[in-house]
């Protein structure tokens, strides 16, 4: 993965899309955090890829909110990737983060531009 082409492509998108791609990312990432847990709740035996997993949803849902609202004070495009996408010294959570945004970028690609109605 090339780190500054990811985020050119980022960057290039529509609010609207950055958040939609963000939150595809978090989806997938919930899908792999799955493996930290067990059927019932004291069969956590991942706790700190778990932690891990809620910290970035804690960071990415506000950025989401952000971008819904256009709101200049969020961080830039190359920070958020930068914190997503740099080589990690946790090799599970970059396996985690990596798996995720492959998945959430070939899902993001299969659909059409974004049409928003009455805009």
């Amino acid at each position: 993965m090339n780190l500054e082409s990811e985020i050119q492509y980022f960057t290039e998108l529509a609010y609207i899309d950055k958040a939609r791609l963000l939150n595809l990312f978090l989806h997938e990432l919930a899908e792999a955090a799955r493996a930290a847990y067990g059927p019932t709740a004291d069969q956590v035996h991942d706790a700190l890829h778990l932690r891990f997993a809620n910290e970035l949803v804690h960071r990415l849902t506000r950025l989401i909110e952000q971008l819904l609202a256009q709101d200049d004070t969020r961080p830039t495009d190359d920070v958020v990737l930068r914190m997503l996408l740099a080589p990690r010294i946790d090799k599970v959570a970059e396996q985690w983060v990596y798996g995720a945004y492959g998945r959430a970028i070939r899902g993001f690609e299969s659909y059409d531009t974004t049409v928003l109605m009455n805009s």
